[in-house]
């Protein structure tokens, strides 16, 4: 125990191969059904599900039945936040396949980390706002200039709205493949919200990588200053 905070139970969640590629699956907010999250797995049904039954009882999954399915959801962002900071600390994994390669390194590229944008696309825009004198580091947070509120503001952000989330409004997060930080926290997640709105990057099925577009590499281009 470190201070009032029991580590031990919680850690031990993530001490699972299966309940981390589990939990790998739901990291984008989305819900994902029991048969895909064991198939994700590489476990029986079965064995999926006295792993998300511990999942759920640690607080960090829910279930919603319908029907004869149940679908699952990741109810704490903040097991994302340390499924990458574990990642920092562990070492590389190897690929046993080609399918295992290529899926490594779209997510180095480009995914989800929650709700926000990670991997070098999410830290290269967390940098060229950094550039262009909209954000400022501060600590674990970043602050936004004048400058940036007006930029992000003609990109379709509302800042307001931002602001009244009960999160973090411009959290620094540490990226796991790229070792420095990317906009996280609720102005974070409006901002992919928004880039997948305008179709500069697309969802990847079965998978936290998202593919940036045509559209999207020249729109980064032209409004942020910055290529992918």
């Amino acid at each position: 125990m470190i201070a009032d905070a029991a580590v031990a139970p919680v850690a031990a969640l993530f001490a699972d191969p299966a309940r981390v590629a589990m939990l790998l699956a739901l990291s984008d907010g989305r819900e994902v059904s029991a048969g895909e999250l064991a198939l994700l797995a590489g476990v029986t049904r079965s064995t999926a599900s006295l792993h998300l039954a511990r999942l759920i009882e640690g607080g960090l999954v829910a279930v919603r039945p319908e029907g004869r399915h149940r679908h699952y959801r990741l109810t704490r962002p903040e097991a994302v936040l340390a499924l990458e900071a574990l990642a920092v600390l562990a070492p590389p994994a190897s690929p046993r396949t080609h399918r295992q390669a290529r899926i490594g390194r779209a997510v180095r590229t480009a995914r989800t980390c929650y709700d926000h944008l990670a991997g070098r696309a999410g830290v290269g825009l967390t940098r060229a706002l950094i550039e262009r004198g909209a954000l400022v580091p501060a600590g674990r947070q970043f602050e936004v200039t004048p400058s940036g509120e007006r930029l992000l503001g003609d990109f379709g952000l509302d800042l307001a709205a931002a602001r009244r989330s009960r999160r973090v409004f411009a959290l620094a997060c540490l990226d796991w493949s790229e070792r420095v930080h990317h906009l996280a926290g609720s102005l974070g997640g409006a901002l992919l919200a928004r880039l997948l709105e305008l179709g500069w990057i697309a969802r990847t099925p079965a998978s936290r990588a998202v593919q940036v577009t045509l559209d999207g590499r020249q729109g980064f281009a032209r409004v942020f200053g910055f290529e992918i």
